[in-house]
């Protein structure tokens, strides 16, 4: 067997606590199955006196992660502090620099310096390893850089984000508005106290990015993704979806098309009889369209102590066995730059949810507008009374709003928002249109 592979282990929180409690539990089989020992070589956290769940007096402790990162008594530096800077850029360049192999779970951090990082491992020829980063416990990187390296893969998609998730599930199953379920996603964990960055989408968005560049070889470009959150999404809208047979998901979607990549991030109608409609609560999924292998579904716990803990070890123990991979599934220096996709037809269409002041003239105003700007409709519902739909007020006399839902055919995004923004213009609507794509999977 050879030498012990020395771990320093930087942010002690629920991911880092559970990673050393997989080594102490099983790591006479890591030895087996590696012919490696793995051992921890140093800790640091922001608290060395916090209560935590297991006894870390045995390990050295390092005040500054950058001292831990360049301590010559570990082999792989795991960062598990978070953000995209600050001192987890500075222990991670630190690391890379000293020569160090580095296990990282921070997307932000690569969303945003994932490729200057990876340059800065290959020339020190050590491995930039971050299964954790994208869907916790599912092994959405391995199976790009690996297991599809035959493939040319034009899309890949999914629900990336478990908070985000677990609101409209609830809201779709339990009939209760988005302000209700987010604060019990608040008080169970699921949610931070500031939610934004989930509920708004830019963590969907930071992960769609990365798998962006290992999907299609291009260099990571989070500036570029369309990023729209779930906090405009209502009960109304979940109730229309449902009953005409779909199901509201925030999905990240990147395609490859003939001139460019398409990066977006926003609130998708899914038919029912799909597996991803399925997929509810705070579980993840990640699909993938390969050329040979077909469509790939990916289903599994996207977040957690545990699940992110494997994913870390897991990379860990490739270290281990002497498999170093180029970080984004390409060398560096074959990451071609990102060129944005030209504007397209959306192949799925769009719902439109309007509250349509019910006076003479107005319906035949709207079909105008839609009208000229060459948009199609498959079909125009009247919703039933308000006053049984939560979330529109209940109709009254004289005018009062009709809440009316359309479904167009193919049409492009810039024609949907300037005809919408004609019909508010015009006035015959109570308040903004509401606007979601229909996704074809």
């Amino acid at each position: 067997m050879s030498k012990a592979l020395k771990l320093g282990v930087a942010g002690l929180g629920t991911v880092g606590i559970d990673a050393l409690k997989l080594i102490a539990l099983h790591g006479e089989r890591f030895a087996s199955r590696t012919g490696c020992a793995v051992e921890i070589g140093g800790v640091s956290a922001r608290n060395r006196r916090k209560n935590r769940e297991i006894d870390i007096s045995s390990y050295e402790w390092f005040d500054d992660p950058v001292a831990l990162a360049e301590s010559q008594d570990i082999d792989v530096f795991v960062e598990l502090i978070g953000g995209e800077d600050g001192v987890a850029k500075a222990s991670v360049e630190a690391a890379l620099r000293a020569g160090k192999h580095v296990v990282t779970a921070n997307k932000a951090l690569l969303a945003h310096h994932g490729i200057e990082l990876a340059r800065l491992a290959d020339a020190k020829g050590v491995a930039l390893s971050f299964e954790a980063a994208v869907a916790g416990g599912i092994p959405a990187i391995k199976t790009i850089r690996e297991s599809l390296l035959a493939n040319n893969i034009t899309r890949v998609y999914g629900i990336l984000n478990g908070t985000c998730n677990y609101i409209l599930t609830q809201m779709q199953k339990e009939g209760r508005a988005f302000d209700e379920v987010l604060q019990e996603a608040q008080d169970a964990g699921y949610a931070e106290a500031d939610p934004t960055f989930d509920i708004g989408g830019y963590d969907t968005a930071h992960k769609l990015a990365i798998l962006t560049t290992l999907a299609f070889g291009v260099e990571t470009s989070i500036d570029t993704v369309y990023v729209e959150g779930i906090e405009s999404i209502s009960l109304a809208d979940i109730e229309a979806a449902d009953d005409l047979g779909y199901r509201i998901k925030l999905l990240g979607v990147a395609l490859l098309t003939e001139s460019g990549i398409e990066q977006r991030v926003h609130p998708t109608m899914v038919p029912k009889n799909t597996a991803i409609a399925e997929v509810d609560g705070v579980t993840n999924c990640v699909a993938f369209d390969g050329n040979f292998v077909g469509d790939i579904l990916l289903i599994g716990p996207g977040a957690g102590g545990g699940p992110t803990a494997s994913a870390v070890i897991s990379d860990v123990l490739d270290i281990a066995k002497g498999r170093i991979s180029p970080p984004f599934a390409w060398r560096t220096e074959d990451l071609k730059p990102y060129e944005r996709a030209r504007m397209r037809s959306h192949e799925g269409g769009y719902y439109i949810r309007l509250k349509v002041f019910d006076r003479t003239g107005a319906f035949a105003a709207i079909a105008g507008r839609m009208a000229e700007h060459g948009i199609s409709l498959e079909s125009i519902v009247q919703r039933r009374p308000a006053a049984a739909l939560p979330g529109l007020d209940a109709r009254g006399d004289d005018g009062a709003p009709l809440p009316v839902v359309m479904i167009t055919h193919e049409t492009t995004e810039a024609a949907i928002r300037a005809a919408l923004k004609a019909i508010e213009d015009e006035g015959n609507v109570q308040e903004r249109p509401r606007m979601i794509r229909i996704e074809k999977l």
